[in-house]
């Protein structure tokens, strides 16, 4: 019992210690390692998580490594914060380059595909940006964070807003959203027919809207994705 106590004693120390050294480290470190959390950030993030937690959780650890080790890690992400900034090439090699997924309204597979996005995943992030047609988009961007940026048609060329409803996913047919828009396989074949498709195989990602408008993405497309950089 009374190393049961003693060993208590020692967690609630450390965590009352360990805290304030945390929030400080992670103040100096700035405001990126919080919010944009890129991927150097975050290794550095799961580095500190199982530092401190393997302190906090065995007594037998000796406590003034880990705090040496906490600052050595805040000093280190520091530094490496601005090699990033001085130099791009470092920046470049530490992330990942933006990724265009989306344009004129059209999913780009192979980019999609690249960065494993699934279709849920980038509508998900549209809807998280008030996007519910994807007919509004000029041009959706995942950035190295794994945010998505949108760029939406200009006023001129915007419809009244409508909801869209997916009605082909990876060449399969949604029978649920045909059934709740009272529409059939054959409607739907045949306005892909009027596009100059035939085999649903070609058909990346097909909507719906709600005042009956198709807009299909195809796997292959012939455009070009402009280059983005850091």
């Amino acid at each position: 019992m009374p190393n049961f106590i003693h060993d208590n004693i020692i967690v609630l120390a450390r965590i009352v210690t360990i805290i304030p050294l945390m929030l400080f480290v992670t103040l100096y470190m700035g405001k990126r390692a919080i919010g944009e959390m890129p991927v150097f950030d975050f290794l550095i993030v799961v580095i500190l998580g199982a530092v401190v937690g393997a302190d906090i959780a065995d007594p037998a650890i000796h406590h003034l490594p880990t705090a040496v080790a906490i600052v050595a890690i805040g000093l280190f992400q520091k530094a490496i914060g601005k090699w990033k900034i001085s130099n791009r090439t470092v920046g470049r090699l530490l992330t990942f380059n933006p990724t265009v997924v989306m344009e004129d309204g059209v999913f780009i597979y192979e980019n999609m595909e690249k960065i494993q996005y699934s279709i849920d995943n980038v509508l998900f992030m549209l809807r998280q940006k008030d996007v519910f047609d994807i007919s509004e988009v000029q041009l959706a961007i995942v950035e190295p964070n794994g945010t998505i940026s949108v760029l939406k048609v200009s006023n001129e060329k915007q419809r009244n807003p409508t909801m869209t409803y997916s009605a082909i996913v990876e060449g399969k047919i949604e029978q649920e959203v045909l059934a709740y828009l009272q529409l059939d396989e054959t409607w739907l074949r045949a306005q892909l027919a009027d596009r100059g498709i035939i085999g649903l195989n070609q058909v990346f990602y097909a909507s719906i809207s709600s005042d009956l408008k198709v807009h299909v993405s195809l796997k292959e497309t012939n455009k070009q994705s402009p280059p983005l950089k850091h």
